[in-house]
């Protein structure tokens, strides 16, 4: 039996969007910035793609912009807003257990003057709110907090942040990292606050290398790739076609029936809990630990309903890994863009994981398609296999 349980890192495409992006390759398949029909008909399946993200958002089309993904979307986000605003202030705020993709370029942001502060999650991920507003001073002009942890499934309150943000100092730019969110929760910007917000389609079934930024209107992106003008100028260069039109049927079809969607989901992730609380010197990561008064099942619904992160007290991640994937389980040993840098996860750390345990934590992770039957496979193989690791390790 296989389980694949690391579609937080990728998802397998749909035989629908496999379709539609062969069509866009082979029979549609011209420039969309050319004048003649068959540029048209290239151009069509853009102008589709806008307009059914922008309604499923709520917002306009010409507030959606098309990228590579969601390094490029948090890039064009964090980089293009600090250069249009640098004179009204050089301060950035966001959080220590954000994904490279966003930490990386407030970094390099850095060497340009810019000064970013990083806030403090508590036990369960969530941000701590006395110090965002703490943070905030007459120099702000830009806080980025992620919808959802990429690596422990926590999700911040985004319409609350925003707003206790915005009532502090009403100008300051709020961006979310949505790409472990979008499909998995319906999301409106402008009701929940938000100026701009990045997505990635092969988290939900889509294409690789397709991605979008919604920038609401009035808001200024300096462009960081420079060329031919496409969309707008926010970035230049021939649009991938094929892999938007993936990306626009995936977006078509993940939230259909959402709701059993879902609930299946929190069904998996409840089962695989259960399953790993049966295991000895294991701990499984901000699973909202103050509500203990719930139940398991209730507690759950407080987090993503996708992600799993555990820690297995004596075993190193990497060991584990590849003994599951001798058994044909895949799962990752946390964010699948850092997994091969052999720093220690900046997300476990902030949420207090003990340093025992930052090197022995996996994260599994759940698709629309997951079967219960790889929640058992998988269980099942890891009450054979944890305890003959811890053996051979301690000798």
């Amino acid at each position: 039996m296989i389980a694949y349980l690391d579609n937080a890192a990728t998802t397998k495409v749909s035989e629908s969007v496999r379709d539609i992006m062969v069509d866009a390759l082979y029979v549609n398949f011209g420039n969309p910035s050319s004048m003649h029909r068959k540029g048209m008909e290239a151009e069509r399946y853009i102008k589709d793609a806008k307009e059914s993200i922008a309604k499923l958002l709520k917002a306009e089309p010409k507030e959606i912009v098309f990228t590579s993904g969601g390094t490029e979307s948090n890039n064009m986000a964090l980089i293009g807003t600090a250069l249009a605003y640098q004179r009204s202030g050089k301060h950035i705020i966001t959080t220590q257990f954000e994904h490279p993709s966003v930490h990386n370029p407030l970094i390099a942001l850095e060497d340009f003057g810019f000064r970013v502060s990083f806030v403090p999650v508590d036990q369960n991920g969530k941000v701590i709110e006395e110090a965002l507003l703490n943070e905030i001073c007459d120099d702000t002009i830009l806080v980025s907090i992620m919808y959802v942890n990429n690596e422990v499934g926590a999700i911040q309150d985004i319409a609350k942040l925003s707003k206790l943000v915005k009532e502090k100092k009403p100008d300051v730019l709020f961006h979310t990292d949505a790409i472990q969110s979008f499909g998995k929760f319906k999301i409106f910007p402008k009701k929940e606050g938000i100026d701009l917000m990045s997505v990635s389609g092969h988290k939900f079934h889509g294409p690789k290398g397709a991605g979008f930024l919604y920038i609401k209107d009035k808001v200024k992106v300096k462009p960081i790739i420079h060329g031919g003008g496409q969309q707008k100028g926010y970035r230049s260069g021939t649009e991938n076609v094929p892999a938007i039109a993936g990306l626009y049927q995936a977006i078509s079809e993940i939230y259909e029936n959402h709701e059993d969607k879902i609930n299946h989901l929190y069904d998996l992730k409840t089962h695989m809990i259960e399953g790993l609380q049966q295991i000895p010197e294991v701990v499984v990561n901000a699973v909202f630990k103050e509500r203990e008064d719930l139940s398991l099942s209730e507690r759950v619904r407080f987090t993503a309903p996708h992600l799993v992160s555990a820690s297995f007290q004596g075993i190193r991640s990497e060991v584990l890994l590849h003994a599951l994937e001798d058994r044909e389980i895949y799962v990752s040993s946390g964010s699948a863009c850092a997994s091969n840098h052999p720093s220690l996860s900046g997300s476990l750390m902030a949420i207090g994981v003990e340093k025992g345990l930052l090197d022995s934590t996996l994260r599994f992770s759940f698709s629309v398609n997951t079967k219960m039957e790889e929640i058992d496979y998988t269980l099942e193989v890891l009450n054979e296999i944890v305890p003959m690791l811890r053996r051979y390790t301690r000798k």
